[in-house]
């Protein structure tokens, strides 16, 4: 295990978090961060984006005809890992969490109880909470 992930992991736990939970947490983190990657594209030309209408996920990459863009259903792991996160927040009264889709950043900060000063929005002072990283 890494000094950052045990610092992460560390972190959550002594912010009260269960090592369970914050190990989940992690994981959340990192597929957050994957499909914000995705979001923004790779170098193959491959993206994730939505269908309009259905909401439903895409990996759209270069078909090499003409500009013509292919699209084929993915999972929705985006989804699927927001309401873990949901879950798992839940069981932690007073916690919050920040979902940062700028991939050269933490995909998700945890806020505990007094993070967000009162009054305040969490979008300007997420980086109060422990950054979830890899």
């Amino acid at each position: 295990m890494t000094t950052k992930k045990n610092g992460c992991i560390a972190a959550l736990i002594s912010a009260g978090i269960s090592e369970e939970d914050a190990r989940a947490l992690r994981r959340i983190s990192m597929t957050l961060h994957r499909w914000h990657e995705l979001e923004c594209g790779n170098e193959r030309g491959e993206a994730v984006e939505r269908d309009e209408a259905t909401k439903l996920p895409y990996l759209t990459f270069d078909t090499g005809q003409n500009g013509k863009r292919g699209r084929t259903r993915i999972p929705d792991r985006e989804t699927a890992a927001l309401k873990r996160l949901e879950q798992i927040i839940k069981g932690y009264p007073g916690f919050a969490y920040y979902v940062q889709g700028d991939p050269r950043g933490s995909a998700l900060f945890i806020m505990r109880p007094g993070d967000v000063p009162a009054g305040r929005d969490i979008d300007c002072c997420y980086s109060n909470g422990i950054a979830v990283f890899k």
